[in-house]
């Protein structure tokens, strides 16, 4: 029986194309990596052992992330939930071999208290918690506690145990800063909380750093350096304004939320 060599010949050339076309997809580089966990925004989770999340992908080359306070493996990007601070905002970085950087922002899901000054004299007197990162996200007070255990208000700092807001005049009634306040005393409060949100109630806290000072000219240099930046920055939030387009430009500026500071200014 005669073949015809030209079938020969076609079914060459397809298999040879056919070889390539798998080569090449094999071989080929991988497309332009977008970072993800899968969610903006990542809730703390009570379980036995730490709460890891991952990466939707991985890719070979270095994780790093800005502010400080979040626990992650530079290797794979995997985040350490349960070791890191909640409440904040932060921009995970991927720098491949090639040195080709990809970012993502995530949100760790919790309360933070804004960095400010509190002058008593324009009747400023309340610290309100803000709820995962954003001045504008409403936090979920129905079923939540704050002060479990009651370690922050035995201690002076009056904290409503329904809606976390710290009442700074009654702190200072309290003793907090001496039966007769004193200018430059700082205290720290561990506040432990639970929100009814898709946390499901875990257990999570945070620590509010709190100044006294009888007037603006009382806060010394160091105080007065690190509030402009934070203020100047705002990195720390979503404020959902114009400001935030500049932020990403100015990140290396501050590196260090926690503890959030909440300075009172008496007169």
């Amino acid at each position: 029986m005669k073949v015809n060599k030209n079938i020969f010949i076609v079914m060459a050339i397809l298999a040879s194309a056919g070889w390539f076309a798998c080569n090449k997809t094999e071989n080929s580089p991988p497309g332009p990596y977008k970072l993800s966990y899968g969610d903006s925004i990542i809730y703390l989770k009570d379980q036995g052992a730490d709460y890891i999340v991952s990466p939707t992908e991985h890719r070979d080359g270095n994780y790093s992330v800005f502010p400080e306070g979040l626990e992650i493996n530079d290797v794979t990007g995997a985040i350490n939930v349960s070791k890191s601070e909640t409440g904040l905002r932060y921009r995970i970085t991927h720098t491949a071999p090639d040195g080709t950087k990809t970012s993502a922002m995530v949100v760790l899901s919790g309360v933070t208290f804004p960095d400010r000054y509190h002058h008593f004299s324009q009747n400023d007197t309340m610290s309100f918690p803000v709820y995962n990162a954003s001045g504008t996200s409403v936090l979920p007070v129905n079923g939540s506690v704050f002060d479990e255990g009651n370690t922050a208000n035995s201690g002076g700092c009056s904290i409503r145990t329904d809606n976390g807001k710290i009442n700074l005049a009654q702190c200072v009634r309290n003793g907090v800063f001496g039966a007769i306040p004193q200018n430059n005393v700082r205290r720290d409060f561990d506040i432990v909380y639970r929100l009814n949100d898709g946390s499901n109630k875990a257990q999570n806290k945070i620590r509010v750093r709190l100044y006294y000072y009888n007037t603006m000219a009382d806060v010394p240099a160091d105080v007065l350096q690190e509030m402009q930046a934070r203020q100047d920055d705002g990195v720390f939030l979503r404020n959902g304004n114009a400001a935030e387009a500049n932020a990403a430009s100015r990140l290396s500026n501050v590196s260090k939320p926690r503890p959030p500071c909440v300075v009172i200014i008496a007169n």
